[in-house]
C-alpha cells in the first residue's frame, strides 16, 4: 500500500473514530456504543451499553396481528443478514487490507446481532428463519471466494454497498408503512444506524477506488 493509500485509510479510521453514531468500528473490545448522529440513541430513554454495535435491543410487542408486508420484511431482512454475515466473515479471512478486514468483521457482528434481535419477533409473526442466503447472494459469495487481493476487496465492497443500500431502503419503507407496531418501531430505530454504516462504507469504497455500477 503506497503513502496515498495509507493516508486514505488513516482518514477513514479517523472518521470512524469521530463518528459517534458508528461505534461498530471501535478499535478495542468494549468500545463506545453506537447511536445515530444528532444525539439520538438507538433505544429511546436508555444508555448505550459498552461494546454495543448500535442495533437496538429486542422490542417487547403486543399481540398485534401480523401483516403480509411485515412478515415479508422480516423474512427478507433475516435472509439478507445471513448473506451479509457470510460476506463479512469472508472479508475478515481473505482480505489483505486491514480496513476491509475490520469492516467485514464488524458487519458480520452487526448483522448477527440484528438477526438475534429479529428472530423472536419473526417467530411470533409466523416467519420461519432462513438457513442460507438467497440464490443470487450465494452465487455472489462463491465468486468472491475465488478472488484475492484488490480484486477480492473490490468485489466485497461492491457487494456490501449493494446490500447496505437495499437494507436502508427496506428499513425506511417499513418505518413509514409498517402495519405491526413493534416491527415498524424496530425499523424506525435501526434505519438511521444502517444509513451511517452505508456512509462509512462509501468512504471505504473511495479509499479503494471502488465505484458502484450505475443501475438501480
Amino acid at each position: 500500500m503506497n503513502t496515498w493509500r495509507l493516508s486514505k485509510v488513516a482518514a477513514i479510521c479517523a472518521a470512524v473514530a469521530l463518528t459517534t453514531g458508528v461505534g461498530a468500528f471501535a478499535q478495542a473490545p468494549g468500545g463506545g456504543g453506537m447511536a445515530p448522529q444528532g444525539g439520538q440513541s438507538p433505544t429511546a430513554g436508555s444508555a448505550t451499553a459498552p461494546g454495543d454495535t448500535g442495533i437496538s435491543p429486542p422490542i417487547q410487542q403486543n399481540n398485534d396481528l401480523p401483516s403480509f408486508e411485515d412478515q415479508a420484511f422480516l423474512r427478507k431482512t433475516l435472509e439478507d443478514n445471513v448473506a451479509e454475515v457470510q460476506m463479512g466473515q469472508l472479508a475478515a479471512q481473505k482480505s489483505s487490507s486491514p480496513d476491509v478486514k475490520q469492516f467485514g468483521a464488524k458487519m458480520a457482528q452487526i448483522h448477527e446481532q440484528l438477526s438475534a434481535q429479529m428472530k423472536p419477533m419473526a417467530q411470533k409473526l409466523g416467519v420461519s428463519e432462513p438457513k442460507k442466503p438467497s440464490k443470487k447472494d450465494r452465487e455472489e459469495i462463491e465468486k468472491m471466494q475465488a478472488l484475492s487481493g484488490a480484486d477480492f476487496d473490490g468485489a466485497f465492497i461492491q457487494a456490501m454497498m449493494k446490500a447496505q443500500k437495499t437494507d436502508v431502503k427496506d428499513f425506511k419503507d417499513e418505518a413509514q408503512s409498517g402495519q405491526t407496531p413493534a416491527v415498524q418501531q424496530l425499523a424506525k430505530m435501526d434505519a438511521p444506524v444502517l444509513s451511517q454504516h452505508l456512509q462509512i462504507l462509501e468512504k471505504l469504497a473511495q479509499a479503494h477506488n471502488v465505484t458502484m455500477e450505475s443501475k438501480n
